[in-house]
Formats: C-alpha cells, sequence, structure tokens
C-alpha cells in the first residue's frame, strides 16, 4: 500500500482516537499499535516496551519536572499578584497603565514559571477584578489576561522549547535564546495595541483616574518580587554561560524557588510543600508519558515509511519555500486548535525539521514560528485551554467575551510571525552572539 495512503489513514484514525475524549498518550500509542500491527505483524510490537524507554532514557528530560518545580512553586506563592501589583504602581500613569501592567506581569510572571496556565492563573485572580473596577470592558480584562498568560511557553525558561530541543536534537540553551527577543517583540506588540485600545475607546481618562502611589510605597514591593527574577536571571546566566547543562541548572533553579517561597512568603508546612511537588509530579507524568508515546508514534510512521514519504512529496511540490513556510505555518495553526502545544511538538517537529532545513531555513528559528503557532491554539477554540482558566477565575465573563478581547492579540502574534519572516535575525541573532553559529 502507498506510503502517503496510509498517512492519510493514520491521520484520519488519530484524529478521531484524540477527538473521543482518550488521552493524547493513550491515543498515540493505540494509534501506533494498531497500524503497525495491520502492516507490520505481531513481531513488530516486541519493540515498543523498549523504544518507549529508550525515549525516556535521557539525562536532558531532567529538565523538564525541575522546571515545573521551579514554575509551581512560584505559583504557589503571592509572586504574581505581587509582580501585578509593582507594575502598577509604577505604571499607574500611563494611558491604559492598567492594561499595561497586567500584560508586562504576565510576561514576567510566564520567563518565572514557564507555564500558560499558571500565568492567567495568578495575574488574572488580581488583575481582572481591578481592571473591571477602574472601569475597563470585561472583554479587555479577560482577554488581555488570556493572551499575556501564552508567553509562558516562548518566553525562557519554556518546557515547550525544552520538548522541541529533544524532539529535534536541537541545543536547548540556543532554543532558549531565539525566543528572548520574539518574547519581547510579542510583549511590545501586546502593549502598543493596549495603549491603541485604551486611547481608540476613549478610555485615557479612566485609565489615568486610579490611585497615585509615592515613591515609597513603589519601592516598598520590589523585595517580595525582585528575588525570583534575580533567580531566573542567575538560571539563565549560568546556562548561557556555560557553567552548568539545562538540567543542573533547572535543578538549581527549583530549589532556590522553593527556598525563596518558603523565605519571603512563608512557605514552610508539610501540605505547601507536599501540593507544589504532587502538581509539579502530576504534569512532568503527563509530558513524560506523551514523549514516551510520541516516540513510539514516530517509529510506527518511520516504519511504514510516512515520514519519508511525506518529506519527499512536500520536496516534489517545487514551490517557492516562503509558500511552502506559509502552508506549514496554516498546519501548525489548525493544529494547534485541537491539540495541546507538547502534543503538536512532538508528532510534527521530525517531520517537519529535514523539510524546513532543506528549504534552507533556520531550525531554532523554526522553533518560535512554530511555538508563537502554540500560544495562538491556546486563546482559541475548541481546546483554548487559557480561555477555560480565565472562565474559571471569572465564570461571570461568558467565553464569547473573553474569545472576543482575545482576538485583537492573536492579529499581534500573525503580526509578529510576519515580521519574524520578514527578520529572521530578530530570533537567531542573540544565540549567534552568545553561543556563536550553529554547526
Amino acid at each position: 500500500m502507498d506510503p502517503l495512503l496510509i498517512g492519510l489513514a493514520i491521520a484520519v484514525a488519530t484524529v478521531l482516537v484524540l477527538f473521543s475524549g482518550v488521552s493524547v498518550a493513550i491515543g498515540l500509542l493505540l494509534v501506533a499499535t494498531l497500524f503497525l500491527l495491520i502492516f507490520d505483524g505481531p513481531r513488530s510490537l516486541e519493540a515498543l516496551p523498549e523504544l518507549f524507554y529508550a525515549e525516556l532514557n535521557s539525562f536532558a528530560l531532567l529538565s523538564i519536572p525541575m522546571f515545573i518545580i521551579m514554575g509551581s512553586a512560584i505559583a504557589s506563592t503571592r509572586a504574581g499578584p505581587d509582580l501585578y501589583e509593582a507594575l502598577e504602581r509604577w505604571l499607574t500613569r500611563v494611558p491604559g497603565g492598567l492594561v499595561v501592567s497586567n500584560l508586562g506581569a504576565c510576561g514576567l510572571f510566564a520567563a518565572m514559571s514557564g507555564s500558560s496556565p499558571a500565568t492567567c492563573a495568578a495575574i488574572g485572580k488580581m488583575g481582572i477584578p481591578e481592571m473591571r473596577r477602574r472601569g475597563y470592558p470585561a472583554e479587555v480584562a479577560a482577554g488581555s489576561i488570556a493572551a499575556g498568560g501564552t508567553l509562558g511557553i516562548l518566553i525562557p525558561p519554556s518546557v515547550t522549547m525544552i520538548v522541541y530541543g529533544i524532539a529535534t536534537e536541537t541545543s536547548i540553551g540556543r532554543l532558549f535564546l531565539a525566543g528572548v527577543m520574539p518574547g519581547v517583540l510579542l510583549v511590545v506588540l501586546f502593549i502598543a495595541w493596549a495603549i491603541f485600545d485604551t486611547w481608540r475607546r476613549g478610555a485615557a481618562a479612566t485609565a489615568l483616574s486610579g490611585v497615585r502611589y509615592t515613591w515609597r510605597q513603589k519601592i516598598e514591593i520590589l523585595p517580595r518580587v525582585v528575588p525570583f527574577l534575580l533567580i531566573i536571571v542567575g538560571v539563565l546566566v549560568a546556562l548561557y554561560g556555560g557553567i552548568a547543562t539545562p538540567s543542573e541548572t533547572a535543578a538549581v533553579g527549583a530549589l532556590l524557588c522553593i527556598v525563596a517561597a518558603m523565605v519571603i512568603y512563608r512557605m514552610v508546612s508539610h501540605r505547601e510543600l507536599w501540593l507544589v511537588l504532587k502538581d509539579s509530579t502530576r504534569e512532568s507524568v503527563m509530558i513524560l508519558f506523551i514523549i514516551g508515546a510520541a516516540g513510539v508514534f514516530s517509529f510506527m510512521l518511520s516504519s511504514l515509511l510516512v515520514t519519508q514519504s511525506v518529506a519527499q512529496w512536500i520536496a516534489a511540490l517545487d514551490v517557492n519555500r516562503w509558500v511552502l513556510m506559509a502552508i506549514i505555518n496554516l498546519f501548525l495553526l489548525v493544529a494547534g486548535f485541537f491539540l495541546p502545544p507538547v502534543a503538536v511538538i512532538l508528532m510534527s517537529a521530525p517531520i517537519l525539521l529535514p523539510i524546513i532545513t532543506s528549504a534552507g531555513f533556520d531550525p531554532y528559528w523554526f522553533a518560535v514560528i512554530l511555538t508563537i503557532n502554540m500560544e495562538i491554539g491556546l486563546i482559541t477554540p475548541p481546546v483554548g485551554l487559557n480561555l477555560y482558566v480565565i472562565n474559571g477565575i471569572a465564570p461571570d465573563i461568558t467565553l464569547r467575551q473573553i474569545l472576543v478581547g482575545s482576538l485583537p492579540f492573536v492579529g499581534c502574534m500573525i503580526l509578529a510571525i510576519v515580521i519574524l519572516c520578514a527578520f529572521p535575525g530578530i530570533a537567531t541573532w542573540l544565540p549567534t552572539a552568545v553561543m556563536g553559529v550553529a554547526l
């Protein structure tokens, strides 16, 4: 049977299985097992346990639970509300300052936690009620937090980038650096839209009518958030400076975040510490289970020659490389509507990487493009995880209002992709400057 037809059947079966409500990892294992059994026979199943174990037998994977513990320790404290309050005190006189404060807090908290849902929850619990109290429309309050939360998977340290690096065997440190400038670009675009939208709505007076803060009030809150920011900076310096591996820096960062949470926020009870470790373990196991299942799924695609045939078919299209990139972006965008970022990366990156490199695109630049597409998926139905997180925080705001408020920021993300396509150096300059030219 033609491998392309087998690939089409696999795609249809995968969509049907995942839409049935089965978890991503179980769904991938079921599809892989079924097609190997049909086309390669029962003996092909003997290698599956070993393949699953081999996919997880990597020291680099240790960085995933460590960074998750690091983010969970921060998210379990008042670091998010304090960060929001600090920015609100410093930016209260800026037009649209409250929205800008929320977006800035989302960007910084995303860098600390690396988690989009945690960012939405931490900043949204305080930011949304305050914005509504100041007269901002419900959709603006909810949409800005939902969009700001997506920055968690781009701004380093990012679990999504770690998964991409493992799936494509690329440098995690270089991937982190590649996400810095695009992350700043997105924050700037989000803030620019917030200020313009405030002016467009004639809400500048509302934005400037807040409480005035003294210099003492502005400075007194900084000691509660600066230590966490210093930990993040220290982790990144150790990683990029070649002092330690990603796994080692993640472990030290996790320990320091737990210590900071215990010292600054008095998180000393066994119950609080156990909750951090329990939540981190649950999320880590979910991601690692998907990674192992995706390894088996990739083996099945390769064994049935689907991966090779798809790559050859795309290469034979003989289209302009930017048309090819537009097609890939459309595919990633649609996939992100239905699947979580980790699943999309593990399923698509091994197939797409040879294609984009043969077309002359930088794999680290492509990682940023892929991640921004995944960010869009976090605030668009039907999955739209951040939409549901915000709805849980503010149940009186409908999903439709949250979506309407998020759509302008989707436009900002699409604009960011266009800018990165026009100026790829935004993503590639910093990794090259710090770590040299990739081999």
